[in-house]
């Protein structure tokens, strides 16, 4: 929704960096011997190409109103996880995928951890190198600070191999790869769990952390962080895309049930959260990936909350719309140990 919105400031920090150059001077750091053999599959000669832009965004202040019905149609849902293929219609589109990131960048892509973060790193190792580049050059890379939200963005991240963390016992990986089952999986497993992409195919990033540590009911501070970092997130995309690809790019962002793993979020709220955010920020379709067959129950529920308890009318005050949410007393879920 053009012009919605009052056009953001510069970034906190912009980089361009050529991928080959990038990866030799500041190679990933990868303590885990796992990560070691996905890298040598994805990297054989240790670099990757194309060219990475990067940018670091300051909380914007969220704009009066949602568009509740308008939130609900954004949404597309798509079973399983990430698979990086194109939106149905998305031809012309600017396509991004949300990092599910640590406070910290990238900070465990190193370790034997492979839960989405970690697991995206590994499927596109020039962010392991962006990262200690940032590092040495002395750039923050917080995507909370201060205890508000400072997301990343990352343009052209080469994904150049696909890791199966499904279960399947006859290639070896009987409790999968997903989060702490891959640090013990034998590397012969992992090997054949990874597949090289050839030719690489291109990612955008949106790096948002969400909250984590959270019990009982949520407090209204909770839900409004929330959407506050999502909205930035969204919004930063929306202007990267505009910059790069003309002020009519339609964008579309890939989601899921962000902060839900680990940090037991309630997914009924994140969605119901990164729909208003999308709406707000002028997305053009949240695709929400909801890995098996349970992850539809939370989605749909939280578009009927949109469609039934929160309609009261199409254009509603941001701050009503925080607060009827608050009323309804949604509670934090369990962390999955990942």
């Amino acid at each position: 929704m053009p012009g919605k919105v009052a056009p953001a400031p510069e970034p906190l920090d912009r980089g361009e960096f050529d991928a080959s150059p990038l990866m030799r001077q500041h190679p990933p750091v990868l303590h885990s011997p796992n990560k070691q053999v996905v890298f040598r599959i994805a990297c054989p000669d240790g670099t990757a190409g194309g060219h990475v832009y990067y940018s670091r965004w300051a909380e914007m202040p969220l704009p009066a109103t949602v568009d509740l019905a308008a939130a609900a149609a954004l949404l597309e849902i798509r079973a399983g996880f990430f698979d990086y293929e194109p939106a149905s219609g998305a031809d012309s589109a600017v396509e991004w995928h949300v990092n599910f990131a640590d406070q910290n960048l990238f900070y465990a892509y190193g370790s034997g951890l492979f839960a989405q973060d970690e697991m995206q790193v590994a499927e596109h190792p020039v962010l392991g190198s962006l990262r200690e580049a940032l590092v040495a050059e002395g750039r923050s890379t917080l995507t909370l600070e201060a205890g508000r939200p400072t997301p990343v963005l990352v343009m052209g991240a080469e994904r150049r191999v696909r890791i199966a963390t499904d279960r399947n016992a006859a290639e070896g990986r009987p409790y999968g790869l997903y989060g702490n089952a891959f640090a013990q999986a034998d590397p012969d497993a992992v090997r054949r769990a990874a597949t090289p992409i050839d030719p690489p195919t291109l990612t955008n990033l949106i790096a948002m952390a969400a909250p984590a540590g959270g019990y009982g009911r949520y407090r209204r501070d909770q839900i409004e962080l929330i959407l506050a970092t999502a909205f930035t997130g969204f919004r930063a995309a929306v202007l990267e895309s505009r910059r790069v690809a003309g002020a009519d790019a339609r964008v579309i962002v890939h989601s899921g049930f962000w902060g839900c793993g680990a940090f037991g979020g309630n997914r009924v709220l994140m969605t119901l959260l990164q729909l208003f955010a999308a709406e707000m920020a002028g997305i053009d379709r949240l695709v929400m990936h909801i890995g098996d067959s349970s992850g539809r129950k939370p989605v749909e529920q939280a578009t009927a909350i949109l469609r039934d308890s929160l309609a009261v009318s199409d254009s509603t005050e941001t701050d009503r719309a925080i607060k009827l949410i608050d009323e309804m007393n949604m509670e934090w879920g369990h962390s999955d140990g990942n």
